[in-house]
């Protein structure tokens, strides 16, 4: 797969969870809950903090466009 295909997915991604963390914060946070806690790391920060999630959303959505607005065919 070309790199330009795989920072494409990666910006899909990443506006879309983006999205779903300024809309649902809380609902989202808790589906990303683990007991392996080298998983967990990643979304205790945002516990209990949606507005700390709502802002992390918002990077993500801004990162993603930007990443994805500077790929050319």
């Amino acid at each position: 797969m070309s790199t330009r295909r795989t920072a494409e997915m990666a910006a899909i991604f990443m506006i879309g969870d983006g999205i779903l963390g300024l809309i649902q914060p809380r609902r989202h946070v808790d589906l990303w809950r683990s007991n392996l806690p080298a998983a967990d790391v990643l979304v205790r920060p945002f516990a209990d903090r949606p507005g700390r999630r709502r802002a992390y959303g918002l990077a993500q959505v801004i990162a993603g466009v930007i990443l994805a607005s500077q790929l050319r065919p």
